[in-house]
């Protein structure tokens, strides 16, 4: 923040993610707007997560410094505002370098903690044909359901948002387009149909659909390919599997679900599973480690943040339960279900996703049996859940039909060798082949 007489500069602050930059999605001020202390002036995406700028003054807004879509360094600046009293909340006058920081981040390496569960938003009580859009901000809605809502050329402003706060979602939006107008889907922007003939105003002719389609490579593709090719050229990596007999678990879990204990909660296959990973890797501690290159030091984390990899709209998003070995199975039941929710919903904050130890993903809802994935850089290892479904499986000796599923485990070979890799996932399979033998473990 920069203060020229009464005119003040805002810059792109460190989000405490230790990024270099962001990408700015959208303003929600404009030139001559009157903004308020705290008010969000905008949107940026870093390191997977849609973050909200709060103004740090109050003024008027006389220059927006970059377009949605432009790439901003940190200490970029991204707006000017006048304030005739120069009220700001400016740094100490000390001398001291202070790191600008998000209300409710914190600076970089600060202890992290579970933040509380957001509050649903109340209903407007108004109707919703009453309610009147408002210039100085924008409705809250996940970054699918804008995308949706400007191809469909829904205002936002008349949909309620059932999402976390309540925010919008894409299948809001879906609802909403038989009563608010037609549905009339325009092309995107970035499809280019062929031209009209020359000389003709185009009106009746049936235009061919484009021959391809181009997407910037922007926002968290460009952030997903980034970590992707790391991970590819750093990281030597390998993988073992193993096919284990899930009835026992299947069972279990079907008992819990008509518990007392449970009867609030959906027990998930990838709960007990995200259980047994956690058992094996206090059994195995080595899994659960980094590979520092700077120093030359293997790192082995006495704690696991374990991230579970999230398909969302925009992408692949890994958030982490933060010191998931305290967690009973019934915690692990809460918290995953409520970090993938509020991942899908597009409010994960820089928090949830950075700090993961180990990586959980089950790519089994997608009705596939394995797959090969690549470690998280940063991280040691990563486990692949396929499919659980029915299968022939030999019990003492007589054909059965069993619940079964394959379990994959990739690691980085610099510092996890084939042994301890296949002692860990062993162990991982033998505990859901008797999760009783787990529970006892809690």
């Amino acid at each position: 923040m920069q203060d020229d007489g009464h005119v003040l500069e805002f810059r792109l602050p460190d989000l405490g993610e230790g990024l270099a930059d962001a990408e700015l999605l959208s303003w929600s001020v404009g030139v001559g707007d009157t903004v308020e202390l705290n008010q969000t002036i905008a949107e940026v995406e870093t390191a997977k997560a849609v973050v909200a700028l709060p103004s740090p003054f109050s003024g008027t807004v006389v220059e927006l410094l970059a377009k949605p879509g432009d790439t901003v360094p940190v200490g970029a600046p991204l707006i000017r505002v006048r304030n005739d009293l120069a009220v700001a909340a400016a740094p100490e006058a000390n001398g001291d370098r202070r790191t600008s920081v998000l209300v409710g981040y914190g600076p970089e390496g600060e202890p992290e903690s579970r933040r509380p569960r957001p509050a649903r938003q109340a209903e407007p009580t108004a109707p919703q044909q009453d309610r009147e859009p408002s210039n100085a901000g924008r409705a809250a809605a996940t970054p699918g359901a804008r995308k949706l809502a400007k191809e469909l050329g829904i205002d936002l402003w008349y949909i309620a948002g059932s999402g976390p706060r309540g925010a919008v979602t894409v299948a809001d939006v879906r609802s909403a387009v038989p009563v608010s107008q037609p549905r009339t889907l325009a092309r995107p922007a970035t499809t280019t149909a062929a031209a009209a003939p020359a000389g003709s105003s185009g009106e009746g002719l049936i235009r061919p659909a484009a021959r391809e389609t181009r997407t910037p490579i922007a926002g968290i593709r460009k952030r997903i390919a980034g970590s992707m090719t790391v991970s590819a050229r750093t990281i030597p990596q390998a993988s073992t599997f193993l096919t284990v007999d899930f009835t026992a678990s299947m069972e279990l879990l079907d008992h819990l679900r008509s518990t007392k204990a449970f009867s609030d909660l959906a027990p998930t296959a990838l709960a007990l599973i995200a259980k047994a990973v956690i058992a094996g890797i206090t059994e195995f501690p080595g899994v659960n480690a980094t590979w520092d290159d700077a120093n030359q030091q293997i790192v082995t984390k006495h704690y696991v943040n374990l991230g579970i990899a999230v398909a969302t709209e925009r992408g692949l998003l890994v958030p982490n339960l933060k010191e998931a070995q305290s967690l009973s199975l019934r915690d692990l039941c809460r918290e995953i279900g409520w970090l993938a929710e509020t991942a899908r919903a597009g409010n994960a904050t820089p928090v949830d996703l950075r700090g993961g130890t180990f990586t959980l993903t089950n790519i089994g809802v997608f009705g596939v049996d394995t797959g090969v994935p690549l470690v998280n850089p940063g991280e040691g290892a990563i486990l692949c859940v396929g499919s659980i479904r029915k299968r022939p499986w030999v019990v003492r000796d007589e054909l059965a039909v069993r619940w079964v599923t394959t379990l994959g485990v990739s690691f980085d070979h610099r510092m996890i060798d084939g042994e301890l890799a296949a002692r860990f996932l062993a162990t991982v399979g033998g505990l859901l082949e008797d999760p009783l033998t787990l529970l006892s473990r809690a």
